[in-house]
């Protein structure tokens, strides 16, 4: 079993920056795939970005490529999104997932809102 809680959300301009965390419990972080996703008042979850167990392979939706990264550090069981050049448009709940299995991810965090003003 694993929980995530992640952190770091809150409301900006257009153009800031912010990190997002997702802390998780549990002695296998490690061996989890993680990612983040979104999703946006009136739509449907969309995939941000994965990264693989041991943090060396990465992808991300074409809407946010140069401009987010995913990271881990598995010493501290926290995976991190990091934030550039804030658009209204990722205005969403962020979700922090883990587990990726052939039916999708196991576990999810609570999300935490970000809100990017124009």
């Amino acid at each position: 079993q694993v929980q995530l809680v992640e952190s770091g959300g809150g409301l900006v301009q257009a153009g800031d920056s912010l990190r997002l965390s997702c802390a998780a419990s549990g002695r296998t972080f490690s061996s989890y795939t993680m990612a983040w996703f979104r999703q946006a008042p009136g739509k449907e979850r969309e995939f941000v970005a994965r990264i693989r167990r041991s943090g060396g392979s990465t992808s991300y939706a074409d809407s946010v490529k140069g401009r987010f990264t995913i990271s881990r550090d598995n010493a501290k069981n926290t995976v991190y999104l990091q934030m550039n050049s804030l658009k209204p448009e990722d205005t969403a709940v962020y979700y922090c997932a883990a587990g990726l299995t052939s039916s999708g991810y196991e576990y999810w965090g609570q999300g935490t809102q970000v809100t990017v003003s124009s």
